[in-house]
């Protein structure tokens, strides 16, 4: 997923996410506290991802691999085409407009945010991803595909364009109503911004 310059190493990291359990919590590794990740979970927690990832759960609930090969496929030829139908139609969704709103609501914290179902394909995304298909990454196969409190949070990588440093972090997405895993959401954070705003630490 990532077009940046250093490769990322990946580490996952668990959590109890009850506040009940706040003080026997380990924070998550790679300096960002625990409040931090909730926060994330908050931004992505909302009533048009739900009932997003639920509709598409449904929709390819029985989908073969070989047709999800064929839309990775197709979505990573028309990254490269002015001819982009699978595109707009996941660009133009409400759950994509919710997480443009959100990204840009965060004022350079959030460099790009995207959810993905129960199979790891995309659901909504703040901007074009690279590919479609999450489902052969650690960010789907260490986080939905292990449980609920499944953290992964990989190492931060430099992106030459902004100067900055970038940091993704990955979690399941829990239905508030029936309590089950739907999928999973990213969230990319450029970490010189988090740790000017002070969050860059360690939870006490």
């Amino acid at each position: 997923m990532f077009r940046h310059l250093v490769a990322g190493l990946y580490v996952a990291v668990f959590f109890t996410i009850a506040p009940a359990y706040a003080e026997e919590t380990p924070a998550p590794a790679a300096g960002m506290s625990s409040e931090f990740i909730d926060s994330l979970r908050n931004v992505i927690a909302s009533r048009v991802t739900t009932i997003s990832i639920r509709a598409q759960n449904k929709r390819y609930a029985s989908i073969a691999q070989n047709d999800i090969d064929r839309l990775d496929k197709q979505w990573r030829a028309e990254t490269k085409s002015d001819t982009q139908p699978l595109i707009a139609q996941l660009m133009g969704n409400p759950l994509s407009s919710y997480l443009i709103r959100k990204k840009a609501e965060s004022l350079g914290l959030y460099t790009e945010i995207f959810v993905f179902d129960a199979k790891g394909l995309n659901v909504g995304q703040s901007s074009v991803t690279s590919d479609y298909w999450q489902g052969d990454e650690p960010k789907y196969q260490q986080t939905y595909a292990i449980g609920r409190d499944a953290v992964l949070i990989d190492e931060p990588e430099y992106d030459d364009a902004t100067k900055s440093r970038r940091q993704q972090v990955s979690f399941p997405i829990i239905d508030p109503e029936t309590n089950e895993m739907l999928g999973a959401a990213t969230v990319e954070i450029n970490i010189d911004e988090l740790a000017r705003r002070g969050h860059f630490a360690h939870s006490s």
